[in-house]
């Protein structure tokens, strides 16, 4: 089993972590925007099948 080398290993990290391309701040603010946005539809979605399936289920029991 080969021995990992720390300094090596703490030198390759360093690389990696320079080759990492971060999000612009227009990019990260419309992106945010857009995960609000589809949060907000989503939950409207299913609010409108929970009454949905409520509604049915209140029809079939007869309540």
């Amino acid at each position: 089993m080969a021995k990992n080398n720390p300094v090596k290993f703490a030198q390759e990290v360093k690389a990696e972590a320079k080759r990492v391309v971060w999000p612009t701040r227009k990019e990260t603010i419309v992106t945010t925007i857009m995960v609000f946005i589809m949060a907000a539809l989503a939950s409207i979605f299913f609010l409108m099948a929970d009454k949905v399936f409520a509604w049915g289920i209140n029809a079939l029991l007869g309540a």
